[in-house]
């Protein structure tokens, strides 16, 4: 690891590292970057001007807050995700090892995810902005119990990003955005031998190595750039469509590697390298309508070009090129339908229900990224104690849909896997709380 990881220290120490597990969005996305956008589920986010956390999802927004805005809020993540199944030993290199059960519960670990927020409307036409927060991140730990480690026992994803944006007021119906986006990141993968295991032949006889030996283990860091874009066009003054775009980032993690499964003399060895990481690129379209004095609606579309995210391969300084994983991610779509109701002149009640495709085919679907459709149901509220200062809340229970995972997957990397301890079939399972707050200052 090198000076990147003086950069992720700092990125600690102010809480902005985020790892969370990869069932609240999409792949190793992160959705959640406002307490006040929780609480309608994020729809129609892309159209929205709450605060100074709008230009997040669209810098374009920027134009629609006025004066001078703070944000500063947090959002906890209880996942439950499990793991079920067993491992047909009978598939591994040594026919006579047994079947045994696989199984890990509550396998993604708790986190709290951070962001601020800082606008400032310089003139009619222009307006700026700073934020920090993340898009993505996401840990898996399976632990040297399950029977089926040798496909995986953990894998991360941890980012932290600024951006800064501006924004133009073209006319009084159109606003143009863009920012540019600072990431900094890390990535690791693991594999280890579970209990019944083989990891070559003497003679005639089936060698086994101690249960938790490493098979793989990479890890690396880096910082990377990016942009953004967005637009937003005021139909009248009750609607409002809004499109905001983020560039791909493409980090190259370098650290190093070990475990037999890379070569044998890295059974006990290290060897540096590095590992292509490509945070995809995502687009959201969003419209806002105001029904009445009191009640509007809005909606969102989102894109994500996770069919970017191919491969995991290491380059060895060494031992060359090593297959890591095999990934092969599908492009994935949310939709969200939300609803605000200003209650009286202080209390507003948010509402939201959203979809989220998984990123993956039943065939791709992995022990350590189980990723599989998911529905939101979110609850919120916002309380205006003067007219400089409000905060806000929301809820959302996410539940995600039952899926198969099957491994090997018909990979070669997969088969040497299989090789080492048996076929894993099983089935993933999870839900997941978020519970956010956020306050908001003017000046």
């Amino acid at each position: 690891m090198k000076t990147n990881k003086t950069l992720l220290s700092l990125a600690v120490t102010y809480g902005l590292v985020v790892t969370s597990s990869g069932v609240n969005a999409a792949g190793f996305q992160l959705a959640e970057y406002s307490a006040t956008g929780l609480g309608r589920a994020y729809a129609g986010e892309a159209a929205m001007a709450d605060n100074a956390s709008a230009q997040w999802r669209n810098p374009a927004m920027l134009t629609h807050l006025e004066g001078t805005q703070v944000s500063v809020g947090a959002i906890y993540v209880n996942p439950n995700v499990d793991v079920n199944g067993e491992v047909d030993g009978s598939q591994s290199s040594n026919p006579t090892l047994p079947t045994t059960a696989a199984s890990s519960s509550d396998f993604a670990h708790d986190a709290v995810i951070p962001n601020l927020y800082i606008s400032h409307r310089y003139s009619e036409e222009l307006a700026i902005g700073f934020a920090l927060g993340t898009n993505y991140g996401m840990e898996t730990s399976l632990g040297d119990d399950f029977a089926a480690t040798h496909f995986g026992n953990e894998a991360s994803v941890m980012t932290m990003e600024a951006n800064l944006n501006l924004a133009y007021r073209v006319n009084q119906q159109w606003s143009l955005g863009g920012g540019l986006r600072y990431v900094v990141g890390e990535g690791s993968f693991g594999a280890k031998t579970p209990e019944n295991n083989v990891v070559g032949v003497s003679g005639m006889t089936p060698i086994s190595a101690p249960k938790g030996t490493t098979l793989k283990y990479m890890e690396g860091d880096d910082t990377a750039f990016g942009w953004q874009a967005g637009t937003a066009w005021q139909i009248n003054d009750n609607h409002r469509i809004g499109f905001a775009y983020k560039s791909e980032v493409e980090l190259k993690l370098e650290g190093y590697a070990t475990g037999m499964g890379f070569s044998p003399a890295l059974a006990t060895a290290h060897d540096n390298g590095s590992m292509l990481l490509t945070l995809p690129a995502s687009a959201e379209i969003a419209s806002f309508h105001q029904l009445n004095d009191k009640f509007a609606v809005h909606a969102s579309i989102n894109w994500t070009d996770w069919s970017s995210f191919e491969k995991l391969e290491a380059q060895l300084e060494t031992y060359g090129t090593k297959m890591v994983k095999e990934e092969n991610w599908q492009d994935n779509y949310r939709f969200a339908l939300g609803a605000t109701y200003q209650v009286d002149p202080k209390l507003v009640v948010r509402t939201g229900v959203a979809y989220d495709t998984s990123a993956v085919s039943d065939q791709n679907r992995t022990i350590t990224i189980p990723e599989t459709d998911r529905t939101w149901l979110s609850l919120g509220a916002s309380y205006e104690f003067t007219k400089q200062f409000t905060l806000d809340g929301g809820v959302t229970y996410i539940i995600a849909k039952d899926a198969p995972i099957t491994e090997s997957r018909g990979y070669s990397s997969d088969d040497q896997a299989q090789a080492v301890a048996g076929q894993f079939v099983g089935e993933v399972s999870g839900s997941i709380w978020l519970i956010g707050v956020q306050a908001n200052y003017v000046f």
